[in-house]
């Protein structure tokens, strides 16, 4: 049967303003080809809209973290607007996600070879589908550490590929599927031996390749974000885990320190505060993860600089709230019965909150509520995610930061088809209601 294609102005076409919105997160995706590169992004966005930036290493007084500020921890990031009048009374209302994505990382050591051709030896970083990462350009970014105890941010063109085999020598794949074995069949090709792997990342990050003492790089797919779809209704990208989320609470907060605060219903007004945390992928115990000490960190200073002490610290966080954002995964319509019979998240129709008996998402009842009211007050639609029985369910910095600071957490997340692949999927109009949602949060 033939369809007629759907009028622009169908219900499914998402609005300029969603479409904008998402075409951004792209160009986000695109600039933050690592977690370096994401926490450097929100830096300079945040900067530009009249963010300062502290340095940890300084002494932080009541004037230091008054207002707009941010601080970076390598692949990290922690920014917050506090209002006008804010003390060590004023609770704070927080959005977190992380930086990372699932990859291919370069050891070492990354020379390789075979054939007489030129490889770059990785190693698996997280939980990557590793079929989607063949037969695609790749490029290599992260940070390079040079002899004298500095920094450079590296990101390449697309200069890398995994070839699959072909299926004339693999008769059977497409009866019995594809095995990989990840150190023997991921090892991208670079070019003709001999290729210095190391002398091309040098050349990118502009330092000389004897400079290059260590490095902290992965791939990431090569091809641009785009918008497909009858009516561009959805948004293909690499990293929308969980890079969908960072571009969410950044322009978030953004929006929040630009408008003036709505009064508090009860007590002071909150401090609207952003962390966007590396190596969630990866499990987090790390000095910029979410198991690290980065947010109290920051948040033990801030509340010192204001006036507070221990106890009264420990009297604002159990007042204060934590919004988890991390992508989820959409109802997929090839695989019905890997999803809860009942609780079927849908693309286009907003954040949802993820919900897990055994408490690999915070969220409770509690939280449940805090979360509605947001989406209510911000107009924004939501719905609910709880795992099938028989499929056990990820984590994310949510469960983490509970543990850690004790304040009521939530987790929630646009939905996304293709989780972990090179290239994920969600609908044109989810971002937009995400940073809607966080907007409305911030505010408490």
């Amino acid at each position: 049967m033939t369809h007629a294609p759907r009028h622009s102005s169908s219900p499914a076409a998402p609005s300029p303003r969603a479409r904008a919105h998402a075409l951004d997160l792209g160009a986000f995706v695109t600039a933050s080809p690592s977690s370096f590169h994401a926490a450097h992004e929100a830096a300079r966005r945040l900067e530009a809209a009249g963010f300062t930036a502290l340095l940890e290493t300084d002494a932080w007084d009541a004037a230091a973290v008054a207002g707009d500020r941010f601080v970076l921890r390598d692949g990290s990031l922690i920014a917050w607007s506090a209002p006008e009048g804010a003390d060590f009374a004023s609770p704070f209302r927080i959005v977190g996600s992380h930086t990372d994505s699932p990859a291919l990382k370069l050891k070492p050591n990354p020379q390789l070879g075979a054939e007489d051709l030129s490889q770059v030896g990785v190693e698996i970083y997280g939980g990557p589908l590793l079929n989607s990462w063949l037969d695609r350009e790749l490029r290599m970014a992260g940070r390079l550490a040079l002899a004298d105890g500095s920094t450079v941010l590296v990101d390449t063109p697309g200069l890398l590929r995994v070839p699959q085999l072909a299926v004339h020598l693999d008769r059977a794949v497409n009866k019995d599927g594809l095995q990989l074995d990840p150190q023997r069949h991921m090892q991208p090709i670079i070019g003709f031996a001999p290729t210095d792997v190391l002398e091309i990342l040098a050349h990118h990050a502009g330092v000389s390749r004897h400079e290059v003492v260590g490095l902290d790089v992965v791939t990431v797919d090569a091809q641009e974000p785009a918008l497909f779809g009858a009516d561009e209704e959805f948004l293909a990208s690499g990293r929308l885990d969980n890079l969908s989320s960072v571009h969410a609470e950044v322009e978030a907060l953004i929006e929040v320190a630009a408008a003036p605060r709505p009064p508090a219903m009860d007590g002071p007004s909150p401090i609207a505060l952003m962390v966007a945390n590396d190596h969630e992928e990866v499990g987090s115990a790390t000095r910029s993860g979410a198991a690290g000490p980065f947010l109290e960190d920051v948040l033990v200073r801030v509340h010192a600089a204001l006036g507070g002490d221990e106890s009264s610290r420990r009297r604002v966080l159990a007042s204060s709230m934590v919004l988890s954002a991390d992508a989820g995964h959409a109802a997929h319509p090839n695989y019905p019965e890997r999803h809860d019979p009942v609780t079927r998240p849908r693309l286009g129709e907003g954040p949802m909150l993820k919900i897990n008996a055994q408490q690999r998402y915070a969220t409770d009842a509690v939280g449940i509520a805090a979360f509605v009211g947001a989406c209510e007050r911000a107009g924004v639609p939501h719905q609910h995610f709880v795992s099938n029985n028989a499929m056990p369910c990820g984590s994310t910095i949510g469960p983490i930061t509970a543990t850690r600071l004790g304040m009521t957490t939530i987790d929630v997340g646009i939905t996304l088809l293709s989780m972990h692949s090179a290239r994920e999927m969600c609908a044109t109009a989810d971002p937009l209601l995400l940073q809607q949602a966080c907007v409305s949060f911030l505010h408490g």
